[in-house]
């Protein structure tokens, strides 16, 4: 695998975790949004990734993808966001100004905690990924320094 390869993969990956990092930042934000009806709450949102290979890498214009066809996966794409299908949480509190005719509030599906767990995971792998940048970087520039001495 060469550096720029390096360099492909883990700026994907960098930008994967951006949208990652946004869409819990989504959820937590509305994590106590009332509504008065189902169709009108807010539900948690996930990304969904999955791994481009290197004929997906030169359609979208990269040259740097590798031009053998080993099909090896050269990077991560969005293919969108979804909406979570967990139930919402209906509590019965009449006197809410949101409250329906039945005296019921619907309050999104987002676990805090389990967006916390997702938040921590993708801030490291986005970390991780800034580290194998340095790395790439600083070895192209020893490399450049080889043959001055």
């Amino acid at each position: 695998m060469s550096l720029s390869n390096i360099f492909t993969i883990s700026g994907s990956a960098m930008s994967a975790q951006t949208v990652r990092l946004n869409t819990i930042a989504s959820n937590m934000a509305n994590v106590d949004s009332a509504a008065s009806s189902a169709d009108q709450t807010y539900r948690a949102r996930k990304p969904v990734f999955s791994q481009m290979m290197n004929d997906s890498m030169r359609d979208y214009g990269w040259g740097n993808a590798s031009s053998d066809d080993s099909g090896a996966g050269v990077g991560v794409k969005i293919d969108g966001i979804v909406e979570s299908d967990a139930p919402l949480q209906p509590r019965y509190e009449p006197g809410h100004p949101m409250a329906n005719e039945e005296g019921y509030v619907f309050y999104p599906n987002v676990n805090p905690m389990e967006e916390m767990a997702d938040m921590m995971s993708a801030s490291r792998s986005f970390q991780t990924n800034v580290e194998i940048m340095n790395s790439a970087k600083s070895m192209m520039q020893k490399m450049l320094t080889l043959g001055q001495s």
